[in-house]
């Protein structure tokens, strides 16, 4: 998304390179991804920075697809990866209260990490996964999963103060979990 007028952004205090950075051509570079709707509506579903390419350079928003299995109430975090990679994959976390609500339901040791490798919730998320990726283009889908055993945090570097995913961090503490989804 571009932005342009008087009142928009003067520049970087002190910071010529920067503002000549974000002000090309006397745009505002936002850095932010939208669709613009036939009502003139301008709704924001990205960060320029978050673009997945694949390895058969197909450019892909996360945000949606993440956002979209984050409805489900057993998913607390979804992180769609799969830069220069065949094809994308995601990384979730289930919510702690209703998958121990329903462990306990069933009997079940109520751990999140015992759960993660527990045929029924794997099936559970499959079909959530299969539920979002429906809505989307076969090249857009996750093809691959893996459950975490714990929720991402703030605490733990994956999550920024404001609940965002640092995909660096993400990617490197996974890398065994994420190459072995390519195996």
């Amino acid at each position: 998304m571009l932005a342009r007028g008087a009142n928009v952004f003067a520049g970087y205090h002190h910071n010529a390179v920067g503002t000549a950075e974000i002000l090309a051509e006397g745009w505002l570079h936002t850095g932010d991804l939208g669709i613009l709707d036939d009502d003139g509506y301008l709704t924001i579903n990205g960060r320029k920075k978050d673009i997945i390419i694949t390895a058969g350079g197909k450019n892909l928003t996360p945000a949606n697809l993440e956002n979209d299995l984050r409805q489900s109430r057993w998913i607390s975090h979804a992180v769609m990866l799969g830069d220069r990679r065949p094809y994308p994959i995601a990384l979730i976390a289930l919510d702690p209260e209703e998958i121990t609500a329903w462990a306990t339901s069933r009997g079940l040791a109520p751990d999140p990490a015992t759960l993660a490798g527990n045929p029924d919730v794997l099936a559970m998320i499959q079909s959530e996964v299969d539920r979002a990726n429906g809505r989307y283009a076969p090249p857009e889908r996750i093809r691959r999963f893996a459950l975490l055993e714990r929720e991402l945090s703030i605490e733990s570097g994956e999550l920024t103060p404001t609940l965002k995913v640092r995909r660096t961090v993400v990617n490197e503490r996974y890398a065994e979990v994420i190459d072995a989804l390519y195996g």
